[in-house]
C-alpha cells in the first residue's frame, strides 16, 4: 500500500516539475553550444556598431528635422540578422546532428519542449538587446548633439518606448526564427527564410507605383512594421502605428510557432 501511495506521488510531481525540468535542460543545451556567447556578443557589437556609423554619418545642415532617436537604434536593423541565426541555431543543431530525438525521449511532450525553448531564448536575446539598444542610445544621444542636432531626452516617454519597442523587436524576431526553423527543419533554409520574409516587404513596397500598395506592404511586413516602434516624431505619415506595427510582427511570430509547434507534434523527428 506505502508503495502504491509512493507511486502516485511521483506520477502527481512528475508533470509539477517538467516545465522546470525542460527550462533546465534549454538553458544547459543552449549555453553549453559552442558559439552561443560570440553570438550573443555579435548581436551587440553589430547593433551599437552600425548605430554609431550611422550617426556619425550625419549632420544637421539639410538633415536637422529627422528621427534622431531612430537614427541612434539604426542597428537593429542589422543586428536582426545575428538573432535570427541564434534562434534557428538552438533547434536547426538538434534536428542536424539528431539530437532532437534524444531531446524528445527525455521530454515526450513535444509543446512543453517548444515552450521551454522559447522562453530560455526570449530571456537569452533581452539582455544583448536591451544592453545594444541603451548603449546605442548613449552613443547616438553624444555623437549627434556634437553633430549639431538637438540632444535626446532619455526620459522622454516616446525615447523610452522606441526603446523597450526595440527590445521587444529582437525578442519577437527571435520567436519567428525559432518557428520557421521547428516548421523547416533545416538551420540554412529557415535563415533564408527569415531573412527573405524581413527584407522582402519593404524591396518589394519600393518598386511598386501605386502609393496604397506600398502602404499595405509596409503594415503587412513584419520588418517595416515592426519599426514603426522606433518611431518618436512624425507619427501621423507612418503607414501603422508604432504598438499596431510591432503587434504585426508579433502575429508572425505567432503564426511561425504554431505552425512549427504543429508540425513537430504530428510528424516523426
Amino acid at each position: 500500500m506505502r508503495t502504491t501511495l509512493s507511486s502516485e506521488r511521483a506520477e502527481r510531481a512528475e508533470p509539477r516539475n517538467e516545465p522546470r525540468a525542460a527550462l533546465r535542460a534549454e538553458w544547459t543545451k543552449l549555453r553549453t553550444t559552442p558559439g552561443t556567447a560570440w553570438l550573443l556578443l555579435a548581436i551587440v557589437a553589430t547593433i551599437v556598431t552600425v548605430s554609431v556609423l550611422t550617426a556619425s554619418a550625419i549632420t544637421c545642415p539639410g538633415l536637422c528635422g529627422v528621427d534622431t532617436t531612430r537614427i541612434s537604434l539604426t542597428g537593429v536593423q542589422a543586428g536582426q540578422a545575428v538573432v535570427a541565426i541564434l534562434a534557428v541555431l538552438m533547434i536547426g543543431g538538434e534536428y542536424s546532428t539528431g539530437m532532437l530525438r534524444v531531446t524528445l525521449t527525455a521530454m515526450p511532450r513535444r509543446a512543453s519542449m517548444l515552450a521551454a525553448k522559447a522562453a530560455i531564448l526570449t530571456g537569452v536575446v533581452t539582455v544583448p538587446a536591451t544592453v545594444a539598444v541603451v548603449a546605442s542610445l548613449l552613443a547616438g544621444r553624444l555623437i549627434l548633439a556634437g553633430n549639431g542636432f538637438p540632444s535626446i531626452a532619455l526620459g522622454d516617454a516616446t525615447v523610452l518606448r522606441a526603446a523597450g519597442g526595440s527590445v521587444l523587436y529582437l525578442i519577437l524576431i527571435a520567436l519567428l526564427s525559432l518557428g520557421v526553423a521547428t516548421a523547416v527543419r533545416n538551420s540554412a533554409a529557415a535563415v533564408g527564410i527569415v531573412l527573405g520574409l524581413l527584407y522582402v516587404f519593404p524591396i518589394i513596397a519600393q518598386a511598386v507605383s501605386d502609393p496604397d500598395w506600398e502602404r499595405h506592404l509596409q503594415q503587412l511586413g513584419p520588418m517595416s512594421a515592426g519599426l514603426a516602434i522606433q518611431a518618436t516624431t512624425d507619427l501621423a505619415s507612418l503607414p501603422i502605428s508604432p504598438w499596431a506595427g510591432l503587434g504585426v510582427l508579433a502575429g508572425w511570430a505567432t503564426a511561425a510557432l504554431l505552425t512549427g509547434g504543429s508540425l513537430l507534434q504530428f510528424r516523426d523527428a
